[in-house]
């Protein structure tokens, strides 16, 4: 208090620190129950976030005592001139900036008093106060580098129930309802027949409902098992599934262990419905040559019933006469895997930089999603039609979960450019006289659901139609009727064309239901002049031939041949005489047709009739033959089976787009200009089917061996006809022709006709199609 003396010791402390400032204004303030202040004092160069170590907790300070001076805080890396405080920390007291010197002001309760007088001899001078700026580094966060992963272990593959390659006699069942539901039925995938009953049914049902009931596959070598993938019974008038089962593992068949999740036996989950399959990993692998796969409880209203298929690799075992004698290794330059979009671009661009002079990749639209349908070109021109020269086109990929065809086409294009570049005689032949279309995806948007499930657990038909769940192989227009109907009136062809028929004009309209993929691949069609195509599916083992739609409109099945039943038939033959997998004599069916006996071919109305297909639309409205191949029983094969596949179907490949030069080719030209005529019609005596020249006056007809009068006629022109004989080398037989301009109908001062009426109206047609179409 004033007035009072100062004892030495103080004195002395007041004389090192030097004169006290005067007192701060104190600021308006709000009073807490503690008496301290709430505020929080504004610093200079300082973080309001950051506290300076060693500071009190917030609230905790007191102001100090009338009549003193307080000690500085201590600090924590920062060095502070003589004569100088630090500011004090977060939350405490509020106080001048710091390095100002000035004390911090009393609580708010406290009165403020003036400092005591001291009087000394000799007044220290006052020091100037620096400010220090502190300037806060932006930091960087910089990413550790991470540690190399340790080499994974490729997930084992499946052993093949689905694909066939486990053989009926490999399979084993406690008991079974009836032979065509045993245990050879129980396969992943399978399809059952139309109706109930049937020999070969969908799946493996129990002959009784106990937890005794076992399906048992025998690998036929020591196996590490990893997983189960399983499914309920295909049936049209049935529920059955299994919700849960246990797994058991035997060298023997006798003396079984189970699956066990620590100490206890592991029951895993079953299905909730009859088709979405269900992944099971075990809880560690299990070393064994059989497995059972043991139903504990199943749907309420069903019965015990399964599909299934098991995840193994093969274990070393020397007495195995595999092991020592492995198969021989596939093709080591091919990029045997599934490429999902942007891994398929990458391969189609690097085969095209490995061989620009005979490749070209192109789009033809987009997708329903805006992917891309790239096509690869594969020719000596590449990008130019040559007179004389036939176009081919092979696509892949119409449903998105058929797979198999994709991955063929792009090792396809691997392989015509590798045997190019190194002289093989075959492809430099084949490259050199064709020009090659390959579309590997006509529905990409399909194969990416389908490829982010994966191989065994896409399903039977996950991913099958378009993003706007469309089934492309019934999208395209249905000409068949109208030409039906045209024939049973007698108007063809002389009313109605037997060929290049017009699209109906319901198809153009903008609420039809044509996807952009459909469009994109009619407008392809009208480009090229194609000559021969194949239409790579899965889920089967056989080559169908239009047409694919039965003419009777209420019949599920029916032969219904077109005028070139004879060629489609020897197109067909071709194909699967070549395939190592259909010309097998050990094979099997895949479902429940069996078409050995008919050659693994079949009409396709015969079949099941197909209403819209491409096949029926590309032989009526354009000059193409097109048959399509189902490759295989599973429609997504394993990765770790495309090599097979790729041996399977190579030479058939090869032969079949070879089979593009079988009849007669040739220009039909104008006689005094000796210009190409463009849609001349090309008859043949004896076939009700004509096709047209390309713009520049060159065709194509594809006939067996034989002998035949074929006739050319365009607009304007006289007719001409010649006999042409087509033998049994695969070589063209040229067959050319001159016309003469028809006499009194082009005389100087007339005009000159138009193209023919049905010609005109599929222009039109068109146009309209093309101008509602999206994504293009």
């Amino acid at each position: 208090m004033p007035g009072l003396s100062l004892s030495p010791l103080l004195l002395l402390l007041l004389l090192l620190l030097g004169p006290p400032a005067p007192p701060a204004r104190a600021a308006p303030h709000r009073p807490t129950a503690a008496g301290t202040t709430g505020g929080t004092p504004k610093t200079s160069g300082v973080s309001p976030t950051k506290a300076i170590a060693g500071g009190a907790p917030k609230g905790s300070e007191s102001p100090p005592p009338k009549g003193t001076t307080p000690a500085p805080p201590k600090t924590s890396g920062v060095h502070l001139p003589k004569g100088t405080t630090a500011a004090p920390s977060r939350g405490g007291t509020a106080g001048p900036p710091k390095g100002s010197g000035t004390p911090p002001s009393p609580g708010p309760s406290a009165v403020t008093a003036p400092a005591p007088k001291v009087t000394t001899g000799a007044v220290p001078r006052k020091k100037k106060v620096v400010r220090k700026k502190v300037l806060r580094r932006k930091k960087v966060l910089r990413k550790k580098p991470e540690a190399p992963a340790a080499p994974q272990e490729p997930p084992c593959p499946p052993l093949g129930l689905e694909s066939l390659r486990v053989l009926d006699t490999q399979l084993r069942a406690s008991s079974h309802k009836r032979h065509g539901l045993g245990a050879h039925r129980g396969r992943l995938n399978i399809q059952s027949g139309l109706y109930d009953g049937d020999f070969y049914d969908g799946g493996w049902c129990a002959g009784r409902e106990d937890t005794e009931q076992w399906l048992q596959v025998d690998a036929r070598r020591l196996t590490r098992f990893t997983g189960v993938v399983t499914q309920g019974l295909n049936s049209i008038w049935t529920y059955d599934w299994v919700t849960s089962y246990k797994v058991q593992v035997s060298n023997d068949s006798h003396t079984w262990l189970p699956s066990r999740n620590g100490t206890e036996e592991a029951v895993f989950p079953g299905n909730k419905d009859p088709e979405t399959p269900v992944l099971n990993l075990l809880p560690s692998p299990l070393v064994g040559r059989f497995l059972r796969i043991n139903p504990q409880s199943w749907f309420p209203n069903g019965t015990v019933c399964l599909r299934a298929e098991v995840l193994g690799c093969p274990v070393p075992d020397p007495s195995d006469a595999h092991a020592r004698h492995p198969p021989v290794p596939p093709e080591s330059h091919l990029d045997f895997r599934h490429h999902n979009y942007k891994e398929m671009r990458k391969l189609m661009r690097r085969v095209s930089e490995e061989c620009p002079d005979i490749t070209r990749v192109y789009s033809i639209g987009q997708s329903s999603r805006g992917l891309r349908l790239y096509v690869m070109e594969i020719s000596d021109n590449p990008g130019q039609h040559e007179v004389g020269e036939p176009e081919f086109r092979y696509v892949a990929g119409m449903h998105g979960n058929e797979v198999l065809g994709r991955e063929l086409l792009l090792n396809l294009m691997e392989f015509l450019c590798r045997e190019f570049r190194l002289g093989n005689p075959r492809v430099v032949q084949l490259v050199t006289d064709t020009r090659i279309h390959l579309l590997p995806s006509m529905n990409p948007d399909g194969y990416e659901t389908a490829y982010r499930l994966g191989s065994e657990l896409a399903g039977w038909a996950m991913g099958r139609w378009t993003y706007e769940g469309i089934d492309l192989n019934h999208n395209f227009a249905d000409l068949n009727t109208a030409l039906w109907d045209a024939e049973d009136n007698d108007l063809v062809p002389h009313q109605f064309p037997n060929h290049y028929i017009p699209i109906p004009e319901y198809y153009t309209f903008a609420n039809a239901t044509v996807a952009p993929e459909t469009r994109a691949v009619i407008a392809w069609m009208q480009r090229y002049p194609f000559v021969l195509s194949a239409n790579l599916h899965g889920g089967e083992l056989v080559v169908t031939y239009p047409f694919d739609m039965s003419r009777t409109y209420w019949k599920a099945q029916e032969l219904t041949p077109t005028p070139d039943d004879g060629v489609f038939r020897w197109l067909a033959t071709v194909y699967a005489t070549a395939n190592l997998a259909m010309a097998s004599g050990e094979r099997r069916r895949c479902h429940y047709d069996d078409f050995a006996r008919f050659g693994n071919i079949i009409n396709g109305a015969n079949w099941h009739t197909v209403a819209g297909s491409m096949n029926d639309f590309s032989y009526l409205h354009t000059n193409c033959f097109e048959i399509t191949v189902e490759l295989s029983c599973d429609k997504f094969p394993h990765a770790s089976e495309l090599p097979e596949e790729w041996e399977n179907n190579r030479e058939s490949l090869l032969l079949f787009m070879e089979q593009v030069h079988r009849g007669i080719k040739g220009v039909v030209r104008d006689s005094d200009t000796e210009l190409g005529i463009p849609n001349a019609i090309i008859s043949v005596d004896g076939i009700n089917h004509d096709i047209r020249t390309a713009s520049d006056g060159d065709y194509w007809r594809l006939l067996n061996p034989g002998e035949y009068e074929v006739t050319a006629r365009a607009e304007g022109y006289e007719a001409a006809t010649q006999p042409c004989r087509v033998y049994f080398e695969n070589v063209p037989t040229p067959c050319s022709f001159r016309l003469a301009r028809a006499r009194g109908r082009h005389r100087p001062g007339r005009t000159r006709p138009g193209p023919d009426p049905a010609l005109r109206l599929q222009r039109l047609r068109l146009r309209r199609l093309r101008a509602h179409g999206r994504g293009r």
